[in-house]
C-alpha cells in the first residue's frame, strides 16, 4: 500500500477546454468557455502540489474573441507566477479561438487529424427587414447617435456600416496574429502557404507548417515527459445538473430565452461545421 503523504510522483493537471468560447453558458449549445467559468478551474490546476505541468486538453472550434484572449492571458499570468511547463493538447479541433488557447501553452501536441489553424475573423447575421415588410410590421426605431443602430437586421445593409464592420474585423485579426506571432516565434513557417488566411490544416501539415510542435495524444505526451509514475488530475467546470444546464442564461424558462438558447445551439453547431465536424 502506498501512503498518500509519501507520494511524490509529478502531478500533471490537466484543464479540458472543449467547446464554444463564449461570454456565458447556454445549456442548449452544449459545453462553453468563459474566462469567469474557468478561472477557479486555472487557479486550482495551476495551485496543486508537487506541480509537474498543466495540460489544457483542447477541443475547441472558437468563439469570443474577447473571452479567447481573457483566458489566455490568464493562462499566461499563472503559468509565470508558478514557472511550471503549460502543453496543449488538440483533440478535434484547435480552431480560431480555439487555436488562439492553444497558443498559450509552450508547446502544443495535435493528433495526425486534428483540425489546426483557422486564424481569422469572421461575422454573420440575418437581414429581416423585407420579412417584416410582407407581414405587414412596421418597425419603430429611436436613436439617439447616428451609429446607435449599427447593423440593424430589420433595416437595409448599410454599405458604410458593413465598411466600419471589416474595419473592426481587421482590428481583431491583427491582434489575432500578433498573439501567434509572439507564442510561436520562429517555429512558424510563413514561406509555405499563407497562414493567416482563415485557413485550417490537419494537425500533420500544422506540424510541417510549425503551427504545433509534435504529433501525438494527452496520455502519451505524459508518459513521455514525466514517466509512467506521473498521476494525472483532470479538473474541469463543474457543469449544473439537468434540468438547470438547459436553463442556463435565463431565469427559468421563457420564450426569449428558449429562442435565445436555441440561436446559440445554432451558432455553436455552425461553429463546428465550418471545420468540418
Amino acid at each position: 500500500m502506498k501512503l498518500s503523504f509519501l507520494d511524490r510522483s509529478p502531478r500533471i493537471a490537466v484543464v479540458r477546454l472543449q467547446g464554444l468560447i463564449a461570454p456565458r453558458a447556454n445549456g442548449l449549445a452544449g459545453p462553453t468557455l468563459s474566462a469567469a467559468a474557468l478561472d477557479p478551474v486555472l487557479e486550482r490546476a495551476f495551485g496543486l502540489k508537487r506541480l509537474a505541468a498543466v495540460v489544457l486538453s483542447v477541443n475547441s472550434p472558437g468563439g469570443s474573441p474577447a473571452q479567447s484572449s481573457l483566458i489566455a492571458a490568464r493562462i499566461r499570468q499563472l503559468a509565470g507566477a508558478k514557472k511550471v511547463p503549460v502543453i496543449a493538447c488538440v483533440e478535434d479541433a484547435a480552431a480560431s479561438g480555439g487555436y488562439w488557447l492553444a497558443c498559450a501553452a509552450d508547446e502544443i501536441v495535435a493528433d495526425p487529424t486534428s483540425i489546426i489553424g483557422s486564424i481569422g475573423v469572421i461575422s454573420s447575421g440575418f437581414g429581416f427587414e423585407e420579412a417584416i415588410a410582407r407581414l405587414g410590421i412596421e418597425r419603430r426605431l429611436v436613436t439617439a447617435g447616428e451609429d446607435k443602430s449599427f447593423l440593424d437586421p430589420f433595416r437595409p445593409a448599410d454599405p458604410a456600416q458593413q465598411e466600419r464592420l471589416r474595419e473592426l474585423m481587421a482590428g481583431l485579426h491583427r491582434e489575432f496574429i500578433e498573439w501567434v506571432e509572439q507564442r510561436r516565434g520562429g517555429r512558424l513557417r510563413k514561406d509555405g502557404e499563407p497562414l493567416f488566411s482563415g485557413r485550417f490544416w490537419t494537425g500533420r501539415r500544422a506540424l510541417e507548417l510549425g503551427l504545433v510542435d509534435r504529433l501525438g495524444d494527452l496520455r502519451g505526451e505524459v508518459t513521455r515527459r514525466f514517466g509512467e509514475d506521473a498521476k494525472i488530475v483532470p479538473l474541469g467546470a463543474r457543469r449544473p445538473r439537468l434540468p438547470w444546464r438547459l436553463l442556463s442564461g435565463a431565469e427559468g424558462w421563457t420564450p426569449a430565452g428558449a429562442a435565445e438558447g436555441a440561436l446559440a445551439a445554432i451558432e455553436a453547431r455552425t461553429a463546428w461545421s465550418r471545420l468540418g465536424l
